[in-house]
């Protein structure tokens, strides 16, 4: 899913309305107001002419976010395609690309999150993750990834939070189901573990933890 963004190029109002200019009269050829329609005219002119380099700002600019937009989704693609082939950093290094075009799209920051949990980075994934939650709320997979790296960065109550609004969102979703099960599963032995007195802490329990059965 990819959040997409509307935007609206506005076209500025012209405020300058231009005037029909008397001829002047031959034998008043110098008189003042002569030369002082003459100049309001120039000021009309001028203003067709900035507006004119308005709209060819404006139409610079939407070229250029359009060019900004298909650059970003050719470095995802590209990304994308490394990581299925298991290419995780050279995948990081193109979607980073991308993020730096359109550092608000959150698909971006999930994926990136997806593969550094693969390697291993815990701390950087979840801050992606929570990163595409904010971009895009209403996105169920995001709140799913989120809750994923909170299990491996040891945070299964937030985790059962992030699987929960996935499940808002969409609630036939496996694997928000599947996560909150695993939450709740090293929940409850972190609480017989600390009971146990082999852990002190009562707040983490990360994924990769060995505990006796």
């Amino acid at each position: 899913m990819t959040s997409k963004m509307k935007l609206t190029w506005t076209k500025k109002p012209s405020t300058c309305n231009k005037k029909r200019i008397r001829n002047p009269l031959s034998h008043f050829s110098d008189l003042p107001f002569d030369s002082r329609n003459q100049t309001g005219a120039d000021t009309c002119g001028g203003g067709a002419e900035r507006d004119a380099a308005d709209k060819l700002r404006e139409s610079s600019s939407a070229n250029e976010l359009s060019s900004f937009l298909k650059l970003s989704d050719d470095f995802q693609a590209q990304g994308n395609k490394l990581a299925e082939d298991g290419k995780y950093y050279e995948a990081l290094a193109k979607w980073e690309t991308a993020l730096n075009l359109t550092p608000e799209k959150a698909i971006l920051h999930e994926q990136k999150a997806q593969v550094l949990l693969e390697i291993g980075d815990a701390w950087k994934a979840l801050k992606a993750a929570t990163r595409a939650t904010e971009l895009d709320p209403s996105w169920a997979e995001a709140w799913i990834t989120l809750g994923r790296t909170q299990l491996n960065f040891g945070e299964p109550d937030n985790a059962i939070q992030s699987f929960n609004r996935a499940l808002v969102i969409k609630p036939d979703s496996l694997e928000a189901q599947e996560g909150k099960r695993t939450a709740s599963h090293l929940i409850q032995k972190r609480k017989q573990l600390h009971a146990s007195g082999l852990i002190t802490r009562e707040d983490r329990f990360v994924v990769g933890d060995k505990f006796e059965e």
